[in-house]
């Protein structure tokens, strides 16, 4: 079978989804487990785009070895520097550039004629080359170009040195058959096209970013750019994991194959959500929580007598653990450690003892406990910050013809703050109180909860953005009660603000917002 590339944008267009900002950290934490997944090319970032943009590119770099490390610039020298200065310690460096091609960008964005466009492209292109063997040259708006202009900017790149070549779907314009031929015409009209790793990166503004994809591959692509979740500008990118398994589950269908630890995809996807706070819906192809769900009686029927009935891939297949192992207040430490070996998860002694206190102490609460609430668990290994507050005491009175109030305490280090707030209903109130004890000003964004499991007794999961200062902090909480997890995921956002940007408590305040 013939391979196909996969160049992984998660960290570059996929953190360009609206409320997406991660920190250095996130973004390697990101890299490293997409190392594990063994992803082709991980693109790091837009390096001139902002420190921390930067910041983060050259870390991912310097660390990270297996894929190549990929940073995106602009057709300016400008770009170009800052891409190969983020990648200099890299094992294998991309430099990703790009400038639009279409007659609706080049006329209106660019403000350039067609034959600047293509001098432009080119210096680029060989300017690159003299920081890194491999360059990859996009044309922006791919789709919506002129065919014969498209191909003769191609060839002309292709002679200044570019290794690979992206025709992009940048608005997620073209349909499956339309995008085949375009490939083929592509491979038949630019001379040593053959030489280079002909790419595709496609936008799912119509839902069809997987379904052009493939058709791409079936007309002769050799590299796709996806992203985890399907993240990404607008309707976001083709979904990495719907592509990688599409290629394996119809092998008969594609002939094709990548290099993908399809064992990592749930994890994988499930770290990306974490730290991004973008939830994955429920029924999301491949990775959803109804993926490998079966509620029908009749599903349920066949699926028992036979699980291929209803399951054209196994969830072992992407790192999906159903056990019957059931966990509750009476197991000791070492079922619980092989329980989490069996789910993929190896801590060290100190992660696992800090685990097992959350489990008993969620154990005590709950009857049984259920793989998705120990993945939830294990979230808050993930999104650990420094706990500048520590939320020691909440009560909250409300009632359909009662003021809600709220009464919080706040640790600060040895600074204990207690506050009572009312609200337009009792966690309106808790924030309220929370933001006096704290001192600190913000805007409350967005709040989301959802319940992990099902039953009266579902650990609930809040998740909440706030903004200070321009940036936008994502705090998690989760707890049996809902009003607990509401006020563990403002605090949680809190420290983040504090962490990140060294903010310092002011005199009490209260704050506009409503949930």
């Amino acid at each position: 079978m013939s391979r196909v590339y996969i160049f992984d944008t998660t960290l570059r267009d996929g953190e360009q989804t609206p409320g997406i900002s991660l920190s250095v950290e996130e973004k390697l934490e990101i890299a490293r487990q997409l190392a594990k997944l063994q992803v082709d090319v991980i693109e790091a970032g837009f390096p001139v785009a902002s420190p921390g943009d930067f910041e983060a590119t050259a870390a991912i770099a310097a660390e990270i070895e297996g894929p190549a490390i990929a940073a995106l610039a602009r057709a300016t020298a400008k770009d170009i520097k800052a891409a190969a200065a983020a990648l200099k310690q890299a094992k294998q460096p991309l430099i990703h550039t790009f400038i639009a091609t279409s007659p609706i960008h080049m006329e209106y964005k660019l403000r350039k004629r067609p034959n600047q466009v293509m001098q432009m492209a080119i210096e680029a292109v060989a300017h690159a080359r003299g920081f890194a063997d491999d360059v990859e040259f996009s044309a922006e708006d791919a789709t919506r170009s002129d065919w014969v202009f498209l191909a003769e900017i191609l060839a002309a790149v292709i002679e200044a040195g570019a290794t690979r070549i992206n025709v992009p779907d940048t608005v997620g314009y073209t349909t499956p058959e339309e995008y085949r031929r375009l490939i083929q015409y592509l491979k038949d009209s630019v001379p040593e096209i053959h030489r280079c790793q002909l790419s595709v990166h496609c936008h799912n503004d119509l839902g069809l970013a997987v379904a052009n994809s493939l058709a791409a591959l079936q007309a002769g692509a050799t590299q796709v750019e996806c992203t985890i979740n399907g993240l990404g500008e607008r309707a976001g990118n083709a979904s990495l994991e719907e592509i990688v398994m599409a290629l394996a589950t119809r092998q008969d269908t594609y002939g094709l194959e990548t290099k993908i630890v399809t064992e990592h995809i749930y994890r994988t996807s499930h770290l990306v959500s974490v730290l991004t706070g973008i939830s994955v819906q429920p029924n999301k192809a491949i990775v959803g929580a109804n993926a490998f769900a079966h509620e029908s009686g009749i599903h349920q029927d066949g699926f028992l007598k036979a699980p291929s009935t209803y399951e054209i891939m196994t969830p072992q297949s992407i790192g999906l653990h159903q056990s019957r192992l059931v966990l509750g207040k009476h197991s000791g430490r070492h079922a619980f450690r092989e329980k989490l070996k069996e789910m993929g998860y190896h801590l060290t002694e100190i992660e696992l003892e800090k685990a097992f206190e959350r489990f008993i102490s969620l154990a005590d609460k709950k009857k049984e406990i259920s793989d998705r609430d120990l993945e939830a668990l294990l979230k808050e290994d993930l999104i650990a910050v420094p706990e500048s507050f520590v939320l020691d005491y909440i009560h909250v009175s409300s009632g359909n013809s009662t003021v809600p109030t709220a009464t919080v305490r706040l640790l600060r280090g040895e600074v204990v703050v207690e506050e009572a707030a009312c609200g337009a209903g009792p966690i309106d109130a808790v924030y309220r109180a929370i933001d006096r004890a704290s001192g600190i000003m913000v805007q409350l964004q967005s709040y989301a909860l959802r319940a992990v499991t099902g039953g009266k007794d579902a650990l609930g999961e809040v998740t909440v953005r706030i903004t200070s200062n321009g940036s936008d902090y994502v705090g998690r909480g989760m707890s049996t009660d809902v009003i607990e997890a509401s006020a563990k995921a403002y605090v949680h956002a809190l420290n983040k603000l504090v962490y990140e940007q060294g903010e310092s408590p002011k005199s009490p305040v209260a704050i506009e917002g409503e949930v």
